[in-house]
């Protein structure tokens, strides 16, 4: 059951984080218990459920600048419809509640993901880790503000008052992709936030124009409404050209991400405004602000993922403190296909950090 924390972001905007510690705590005793610490729900990414409790809602208005909490159902699973992009629901101001405990951790996914696609691995997260994977602006129950921002800046921001606001700091920072670009930023710029790093899956070095323009006509060619999930799962596990091989797993990533309306199934995100989320960052090298973190910082990717092996060594020689994990088999998605492997090389370093 992952709870719910409504986050006010840098400029204000509603922020849909989703708390997995214990989910976590329940995956390691079952695990120490003899049982299987990811079975079959957890390795298809079918999330964790719950519901608010019952009671009247509050009513009085809430302290400035206050965290709302509520426990619901992160959807993070093909099945699953994720939640809606419409104002939080009202819930009891975080100060209300008992501090949590434990090692904090957050969780940030990449372009076009949700917080639901690190559920399974973020099962697997052992070590007593408060273990939080945040919606960003744009994505999953976030809010999607038509006029942006969309900026690095305005990601790096957000990323630093859900730490800020949920008092994580210093926290682990896990992204992937675009989200491990917001991490390394962030950990550069306020170093007092950081404890730890994670890059999962994402280049330092600059895409280019002709990225961007192939990305430009993908959206184009989707072919979107959908009629149903299993359109979902079809185009984009193996009839989208990109795809080389069948990959159903890619399909049930893809599928996570979309909602039902009228006419058929849609991405829960604005396709323009994720183009202008990834404007941002192809067109440069990030090798400067890479340089720059300071703590400690793990590289990880997948054997057949996007970030090559020779430019991720570079990346560890870079770092002032890097060290490399491989993942064999996986590619890009690799905490959402391997989620055990990525938790092996993840988890002891994250332990490590913690242990003088």
């Amino acid at each position: 059951m992952a709870r719910r924390l409504d986050v006010t972001g840098a400029d204000g905007i509603r922020l849909a984080a989703w708390d997995y510690t214990a989910v976590s705590a329940l995956t390691a005793t079952t695990a120490e218990g003899g049982g299987t610490a990811a079975g079959p729900e957890a390795r298809a990414g079918a999330g964790p459920a719950g519901a608010r409790p019952a009671g009247p809602r509050p009513t009085g208005p809430r302290p400035a600048g206050a965290t709302a909490v509520s426990i619901a159902r992160q959807p993070s699973g093909p099945e699953d419809r994720p939640a809606p992009a419409v104002p939080p629901v009202p819930a009891e101001p975080a100060e209300a509640l008992a501090a949590p405990t434990g090692a904090p951790v957050l969780l940030l996914h990449g372009l076009m993901g949700h917080a639901g696609h690190w559920a399974p691995a973020a099962g697997l997260l052992t070590g007593g880790h408060r273990t939080i994977a945040l919606d960003q602006r744009g994505h999953g129950a976030s809010e999607k503000p038509p006029g942006g921002p969309f900026t690095r800046e305005a990601y790096v921001a957000d990323a630093a008052a859900v730490i800020e606001r949920l008092g994580l700091g210093p926290v682990s920072l896990v992204g992937h992709s675009m989200g491990a670009l917001t991490a390394w930023q962030l950990a550069a710029e306020r170093p007092d936030l950081v404890r730890a790093l994670v890059i999962c899956d994402m280049r330092a070095s600059a895409l280019g124009a002709a990225s961007q323009r192939a990305w430009q006509d993908w959206f184009r060619g989707w072919p979107a409404p959908f009629p149903s999930l299993d359109a979902v799962h079809r185009w984009f596990g193996a009839d989208d050209p990109w795809v080389e091989t069948p990959n159903p797993a890619r399909g049930a990533f893809f599928a996570e991400v979309m909602t039902e309306r009228a006419d058929g199934w849609h991405p829960v995100f604005d396709p323009a405004q994720m183009l202008t989320s990834r404007e941002t960052w192809v067109h440069d090298a990030h090798w400067d602000s890479l340089a720059q973190v300071r703590c400690p910082t793990l590289v990880v990717r997948g054997l057949d993922g996007e970030l090559g092996r020779a430019e991720a060594q570079e990346m560890v020689r870079v770092l002032p403190h890097g060290a490399y994990a491989e993942i064999p088999d996986a590619g890009h998605l690799l905490h959402y296909t391997h989620p055990e492997a990525w938790a092996e090389a993840v988890g002891p370093f994250l332990t490590g950090v913690l242990t003088p």
